[in-house]
């Protein structure tokens, strides 16, 4: 995963937060919304300007811009407005925390949040959910999740304080070729999988240092280690593997195939849908784009175009900038 940004949203030069607020109170009031008004304004600004737009707002009229947006707005159009007036961080802790609660779990949102991201934004994940929550994530997940598939979750948000991920530090070739070796014989090597091995290395290296390691692991074992990972581990252990060797090869790859997953079959994954346009907006978006339309020969603007409709559609598309 590279530190290489591709954002669709980037911001507005000469932003003024004070005349947004203005512009969004007066497409608020009176008789009737101006949804488009309310795009325009915030599909184009990044998170950062969004959030001195909601101070502004808070300053000059006392009210929340939040709340009066949800008192405006309804249906799936809604979820993503107040998505994107969110930080960031929060946003993704309200996800795993619905995708937690109530009967059962959607162990693919934790996958998709958890093994996707960086040791940087997982620790800001991780004191963000504790305030918002008063629990920690990690003793949440505990609950809610099992076997090697938890532990496997508890150490990429525990030790993210700590140094798992560390992005920062360079690569290390010599200490690479050992995690191979040690994957190697924790898996195919031997009758069964040693799975804490595969989690320790896994939960623990950056992206730049397992892209290492998974090629060393190919030099050793003669296949690669997605190969490995489908031959010898099943369930949602195998997703969560899969997706952090994914990511480690093309991040914006892996997220194609999310939102693909998300608009095929019966009905659409609204959910997933506005969570990874939204989360991924000031990152990825337009290689994202890329991968999509190299993947399927579509583009994802026509394929959310016919499973979305309305200001729904509307503020999609608008997030997806230009073609």
């Amino acid at each position: 995963m590279t530190s290489h940004r591709e954002p669709t949203v980037v911001g507005v030069p000469n932003f003024n937060a004070m005349e947004d607020a203005a512009a969004l109170r007066a497409a608020m009031k009176g008789f009737g919304t101006d949804e488009q008004a309310i795009i325009d304004i915030l599909t184009s600004r990044s998170n950062a300007q969004r959030q001195a737009i909601s101070q502004a707002f808070t300053h000059e009229y006392g009210r929340d811009l939040i709340d009066d947006l949800k008192s405006e707005l309804g249906g799936h159009f809604e979820d993503v407005i107040v998505a994107l007036m969110l930080p960031p961080e929060e946003y993704l802790c309200k996800e795993l925390n619905k995708c937690m609660d109530g009967l059962g779990t959607d162990e693919s949102v934790l996958i998709e949040i958890l093994c996707t991201r960086t040791k940087k934004e997982i620790a800001d994940i991780v004191q963000a959910y504790e305030r918002l929550y008063n629990r920690p994530l990690a003793e949440h997940m505990c609950s809610e999740t099992s076997g090697d598939f938890r532990r496997l979750l508890t150490l990429i948000v525990t030790r993210a304080p700590q140094g798992a991920r560390d992005e920062e530090a360079g690569v290390d070739a010599a200490r690479a070729a050992e995690s191979a070796q040690q994957l190697y014989d924790a898996g195919e090597a031997k009758w069964g999988t040693d799975e804490e091995v595969f989690n320790k290395i896994l939960a623990h290296e950056s992206f730049a240092q397992l892209k290492l390691i998974f090629e060393e692991y190919k030099n050793i074992a003669g296949r690669t280690i997605e190969q490995a990972i489908k031959a010898e581990v099943d369930g949602e252990l195998k997703d969560a593997y899969s997706a952090i060797v994914e990511c480690v090869q093309s991040a914006p790859a892996w997220f194609a195939r999310r939102l693909r997953a998300a608009m095929q079959g019966l009905g659409t994954d609204d959910t997933t849908l506005i969570r990874v346009l939204v989360s991924r907006a000031e990152v990825d978006l337009a290689a994202i784009k890329r991968e999509y339309e190299a993947l399927y020969d579509k583009t994802l603007e026509s394929e959310i175009r016919g499973e979305t409709s309305g200001d729904y559609k509307r503020a999609l598309v608008a997030l997806l900038g230009p073609a």
